[in-house]
């Protein structure tokens, strides 16, 4: 009789659903973008639901405009604040950003005292190195007083005050502007006055994630999603991340995950983030879940679809600079 209540009990059990257990995310978004933007809206949605968590899209202030105008240290202040306010996140938390929201999230996470902890951080197209151009926005009323805006010094105190991708930019032949001028990157990856605080909480990341698009065009040079940058003083060659001094002499702990097996260097095919069903579930959502992650440090799509079956799939784009719609172009 005990053996067959045992056989009862282990064939019960063994029927049972797996259940994985998955941590919130909060998601930033890039600039000219808002997480009211059907694009932004239902990225954030489609990650909740693949990923079986709870997603929160983390505005800062009305969206667009101050994504444009706020300085960035404003907007991680505000993000501090509204991380710090959520109960929900007090056992820790994933982060996932857009472009630009990428500094945002690097933001809360190094600077933000208190703060309940990020267990993994899942970059999409982020300009972590810098950024050489202002990025693309169009011909609208906001994007003509923008490219006005452009023709002052872009380390002055007006442009970095009032314009907020200027807090990002990094002209490599004008580093001397870029250290006296420039008011969040280079605290952002502790390049002059080193912070031991802002390494040791980056560093204490479960996973980095760096995706960076192929047919990048808005982030100049595309590398910047990975780290990758120009060398001081010159236009090339671009460098890769572990070519750069941020990685040699260890800013922000960038080497330090990369020698753990921590940072995962993902390259898929696409324009600025326009990015595929099977991209994200691949890339994004496995990290969002309590599950055993993929062993390779450097992911390729090529690679990818040599162990996997072809699959139409289809191109998201998330919103962003150039098209703040959501458009979904099914693959031919």
């Amino acid at each position: 009789m005990a053996s067959v209540t045992l056989s009862r009990f282990f064939i019960f059990f063994t029927l049972l659903p797996v259940i994985t257990h998955s941590i919130p995310f909060v998601l930033f978004h890039g600039v000219a973008d808002s997480c009211t933007k059907k694009g932004v809206k239902h990225f954030t949605d489609l990650l909740s639901e693949w990923s079986n968590t709870q997603g929160y899209c983390i505005e800062i202030g009305n969206g667009v405009w101050d994504s444009w105008f706020m300085p960035f240290e404003d907007q991680v202040e505000i993000a501090c604040e509204k991380v710090k306010s959520m109960s929900e996140l007090n056992q820790g938390y994933n982060i996932v950003g857009l472009s630009q929201g990428n500094l945002v999230g690097r933001g809360v996470l190094e600077f933000c005292d208190g703060a309940p902890p990020v267990k993994n951080f899942i970059s999409v197209a982020g300009p972590h190195a810098g950024e050489a151009s202002v990025p693309f926005c169009g011909t609208g009323l906001m994007c003509v007083l923008v490219d006005s805006l452009i023709k002052l010094a872009i380390y002055s105190p007006t442009l970095q005050e009032h314009l907020a991708p200027a807090n990002y930019i990094k002209i490599p032949t004008d580093l001397d502007g870029y250290r006296e001028g420039c008011k969040f990157l280079p605290k952002l990856n502790n390049e002059f006055e080193k912070n031991a605080t802002y390494k040791e909480r980056f560093s204490s990341l479960q996973n980095l994630v760096l995706i960076m698009f192929d047919k990048e065009t808005v982030l100049v040079p595309k590398e910047t999603s990975w780290f990758g940058y120009f060398p001081d003083g010159a236009w090339d060659p671009i460098l890769p991340a572990q070519e750069t001094r941020l990685y040699i002499e260890d800013w922000i702990g960038l080497r330090t995950l990369d020698e753990a097996g921590r940072v995962k260097f993902v390259n898929v095919s696409g324009r600025h983030l326009d990015i595929s069903d099977d991209d994200m579930k691949e890339y994004i959502v496995s990290y969002l879940i309590d599950e055993n992650t993929p062993e390779s440090p450097v992911l390729t799509k090529s690679t990818r679809q040599q162990h996997s079956s072809s699959s139409s799939g289809f191109i998201r784009k998330l919103g962003g600079q150039q098209d703040l719609q959501l458009k979904v172009i099914q693959k031919l």
